[in-house]
């Protein structure tokens, strides 16, 4: 049975989950190495690359620490940091270091 007046309500568009957007944009990074840095919600800040997600839960793998499966409902933002895998950082004057 549905609810009176559903007719009459606009129709929404769908969450961002439910688009499938955030599934390209993780598969995206995930596929190029991306370094990303991935705030919670608590405050934390976690610099990694993902390697593999799901509907729930990410995975951010780390240089010299452990890997993380973080859930998504923990995560405020992911930020990319570079087009580089983390352990080379250039400096100003364009060297590596």
């Amino acid at each position: 049975m549905t609810p009176p007046f559903s007719h009459l309500r606009p129709s929404r568009t769908p969450p961002p989950g439910d688009t499938g957007q955030e599934a390209l944009y993780l598969r995206s990074l995930s596929d190029r190495q991306v370094s990303v840095q991935v705030q919670l919600r608590d405050g934390e800040t976690i610099d990694g690359w993902i390697e593999y997600f799901d509907d729930g839960m990410i995975r951010v793998t780390r240089e010299g620490h452990p890997n993380l499966f973080i859930y998504k409902h923990q995560i405020r933002s992911i930020t990319e940091l570079t087009r580089r895998r983390l352990g080379r950082r250039v400096s100003i004057d364009g060297k590596t270091a």
